[in-house]
C-alpha cells in the first residue's frame, strides 16, 4: 500500500484536477472495484451523479474525495495497485480500468481508477463531524499534519510497550508510516527497529519524528517512491524517492555512514533493513510480555 508521501501527491494532482468539478455520470466497470461500497455499483454511480467534489483531503495513507454538496465522501482504497489518473477522456481505456467519472464541463479529462490487482476500489461513506469518512475516524494524525500532538505521541508511545517499528506502523498511534519510510527514519535516526518503545525519552522521540519528516518531505519532493510501474500520480508518472533510499532494499551494500554492510530480516511478514553498526539493538533490552 503507498505511504503518505504517495498518497499526498495523489491527493496535490487530484487538488488541481477535479476539486470543484460536478460529476455528470460513473460507470463501474468491474464489482470487485466497489466491493466496499455497501449499496453496489448501481447505487455507487447514481449517488455521485450530479454532486460537486469538495478539496480533495488525506489523512495519514488514507485519501478521501468530499462530495461539497452533502455530508458523504468518497474514500479510496489503493491498496497494492490502485492508480487514481486523471486522463483525457478519448484517452484508450488502461488495461486494468475499473471506475470511470465522467464530468460536466468542457475541460476534456476524466478520472479514471485503474487497479491490476483489485485489491482497491472506492466506496462512499458518511462524513464524521471532523469532515473524516467514518470508517477511519480511528485513525490518527500524521507527522505531517499541523495539529499532530508531539508530546501525546510520545506518551501513548512510551505506554504501548511494543517495539519502535511497530509503533510506527500502528495507524491508530501515527498515521501515514509504512514500511519503506520506517526503515529508512530509524537508520537516519540511529536505531533499531527492535528497540523497546518504553525506552523512549522526550528528547529522543522529538528526534525521531524529525527524521521521520525530513524522509518524507525528501520523498515528496521528487514524487514518492515507485518500484515499478504500480504506483504513479494522476499523470501517470513515477517517483524517484528509491534513487535515494538509504535503508530499504539495500541488503549487501555498503551503508552510507559507515560502510558495513547492511542486513535484512524478516519481520511481520515483510523485511527490516538496517546497519548492524549503526542501529545496535541495546543489550539491556527487556523482554516484553
Amino acid at each position: 500500500m503507498p505511504e503518505l508521501p504517495e498518497v499526498e501527491v495523489v491527493r496535490r494532482g487530484l487538488a488541481r484536477w477535479t476539486a470543484h468539478r460536478t460529476i455528470a455520470d460513473a460507470e463501474v466497470l468491474h464489482p470487485r472495484a466497489v466491493r466496499r461500497h455497501i449499496g453496489g455499483p448501481d447505487d455507487f454511480t447514481h449517488r455521485l451523479k450530479g454532486h460537486v467534489i469538495g478539496a480533495p483531503s488525506r489523512r495519514g495513507k488514507y485519501l478521501w474525495l468530499p462530495l461539497a454538496d452533502t455530508n458523504t465522501s468518497v474514500l479510496a482504497h489503493l491498496g497494492m495497485s490502485g492508480q487514481l489518473l486523471v486522463q483525457p477522456s478519448e484517452a484508450p481505456d488502461e488495461k486494468h480500468l475499473r471506475i470511470r467519472i465522467r464530468f460536466a464541463d468542457d475541460l476534456g479529462t476524466e478520472l479514471r481508477f485503474v487497479d491490476q490487482r483489485t485489491f482497491g476500489g472506492l466506496s462512499l461513506h458518511e462524513n464524521t463531524l471532523d469532515g473524516l469518512p467514518d470508517v477511519i475516524e480511528h485513525i490518527a494524525r500524521d507527522p505531517l499534519d499541523p495539529e499532530f500532538d508531539e508530546a501525546a505521541f510520545h506518551i501513548a508511545l512510551r505506554r504501548r510497550r511494543t517495539t519502535i517499528k511497530r509503533a510506527l506502523l500502528d495507524q491508530s498511534l501515527i498515521s501515514g508510516v509504512g514500511n519503506i519510510y520506517a526503515d529508512e527514519a530509524l537508520w537516519r535516526a540511529k536505531l533499531h527497529y527492535d528497540r523497546p518503545t518504553a525506552t523512549f525519552t522526550r528528547p529522543r522521540t522529538a528526534e525521531l519524528l524529525g527524521y521521520v519528516r525530513d524522509v518524507m518531505n525528501a520523498a515528496l519532493a521528487v514524487g514518492g517512491t515507485s518500484f515499478d510501474s504500480l504506483y504513479v500520480n494522476v499523470n501517470g508518472e513515477s517517483g524517484y524517492f528509491d534513487r535515494s533510499l538509504d535503508a530499504y532494499g539495500r541488503e549487501g551494500e555498503p551503508c552510507r555512514r559507515c560502510g558495513t554492510v547492511m542486513r535484512r530480516r524478516p519481520w511481520m511478514n515483510r523485511s527490516s533493513y538496517f546497519c548492524p553498526r549503526c542501529q545496535r539493538l541495546p543489550v539491556t533490552r527487556r523482554r516484553l510480555p
